[in-house]
């Protein structure tokens, strides 16, 4: 098994303790983001590689593993998540270039 396998199912045995603990909190859970990966106007894959780049953005380890492994059995291409990957590098760019922008470069005047 790969790394990156070990620790999603490591994070799916976590789950099922939290349902023991909390099964309230766990269910509401698994419903919000069952409904929120559903079908809809979005195909399933695609939202798995908007969630691959929130992942990468936040930098969630586990989560990037997850996502990139959900969007794979969606049917994403390794080009498709490198796409995805490339996307939430320059999200994340503009988000430091906006803010430099905003709140240092009328400072420095």
């Amino acid at each position: 098994m790969e790394f990156h396998s070990e620790k999603v199912s490591s994070y799916k045995n976590e789950i099922l303790n939290l349902k023991e603990a909390m099964p309230g909190i766990a269910e509401s859970y698994h419903q919000f983001t069952g409904t929120c990966f559903q079908e809809g106007e979005l195909d399933a894959k695609t939202k798995q590689l908007i969630a691959l780049g929130v992942a990468l953005f936040a930098n969630n380890e586990l989560c990037t593993f997850y996502h990139m492994e959900e969007a794979r059995s969606k049917g994403a291409s390794d080009a498709q998540i490198m796409e995805a990957v490339a996307v939430s590098s320059a999200a994340s760019a503009g988000h430091a270039l906006s803010q430099g922008l905003m709140r240092i470069q009328p400072n420095l005047h």
